[in-house]
């Protein structure tokens, strides 16, 4: 990965010692808040651009780091792979990141995509939750620093951090604050704990949008925003949207089964998300989230 390039066109003269250039670029659609490109440079090979307002760039740093951390246990095991992070920069106006093109396919097995997510699971771990730096979920900003406690971190880096944004931007009322002050003073006995005191390395933004299959069938992660947590967070996402397919929820509990119990926590873990859309889209989101307090408090 080059990092940092000064622009595109210097990312790319050094990505291939100035023998190739770009010859063509072509806008593709499926990206919700990025401007989505595929690149074909003067040999006929295709990379993957992502670009956003310039101020965002410290966005696609971060999703660069992200990426390289599920690559790293991807390599040599059964975790779903991610895209290659060539370079991140600006150009011009835009912040930019330029990834490895993944030819787009049909999936050959949703429970080989399933037992493919618990390998990660299982493979990254950490001593405690959180990650080196912050990201981003979203066009929101996503705290990471560590600490050994998954309840106090998903209490205070998730939840919490994501209501007072909410009651900042003016949602809800006094009697909202007292029903979330109870649901997190509830959370150790609602949620159970990392496994064996170790939590596991999440896409962490794992909806049906952020994946893809390639031309052989296999799933690939893409667009995540990791941290070190509970893995049934991750899992209980794929359940918010939807998006994903037959057997793939078996095909992780045949590789590693999850404690009893998950579908009734499944929309607490998803109240982050929801807090998230409330502070990203508006008032109808915050009104589920505010069902979902109440029903935990």
């Amino acid at each position: 990965m080059i990092e940092h390039a000064a622009s595109l066109e210097d990312a790319i003269e050094r990505l291939y010692d100035g023998r190739l250039g770009l010859r063509d670029r072509r806008s593709v659609g499926g990206g919700d808040i990025n401007i989505a490109s595929v690149l074909t440079l003067d040999d006929g090979s295709h990379l993957f651009l992502k670009e956003n307002r310039d101020d965002l760039m410290p966005m696609f740093a971060a999703e660069a780091v992200g990426l390289t951390a599920l690559a790293d246990i991807a390599d040599g095991s059964k975790a779903p792979p991610v895209p290659q992070v060539y370079a991140w920069g600006i150009d011009g106006r835009r912040s930019f990141l330029l990834m490895e093109m993944i030819s787009p396919g049909r999936l050959k097995s949703g429970s080989e995509f399933g037992r493919a997510l618990a390998n990660l699971h299982r493979e990254g771990r950490s001593d405690d939750c959180g990650f080196p730096s912050d990201n981003w979920i979203g066009l929101n900003s996503q705290p990471n620093q560590r600490m050994s406690s998954w309840h106090d971190y998903f209490a205070e880096r998730r939840l919490g951090y994501q209501w007072r944004m909410a009651r900042t931007k003016g949602f809800g009322q006094s009697s909202d604050d007292d029903a979330m002050e109870s649901l997190l003073n509830r959370l150790p006995g609602l949620l159970p704990d990392i496994d064996g005191g170790r939590a596991s390395l999440l896409h962490g933004d794992l909806w049906g949008g952020n994946w893809m299959a390639d031309s052989t069938g296999r799933a690939w992660l893409i667009d995540p925003a990791v941290y070190y947590g509970h893995r049934e967070a991750d899992l209980a996402m794929t359940e918010l949207f939807g998006g994903f397919p037959a057997g793939f929820r078996q095909g992780y509990m045949d590789e590693w089964p999850i404690e009893p119990g998950f579908t009734e926590r499944r929309d607490l873990y998803n109240l982050y998300h929801i807090l998230n859309h409330a502070n990203l889209f508006g008032s109808s989101y915050w009104n589920s989230a505010v069902g979902i307090v109440r029903r935990y408090a």
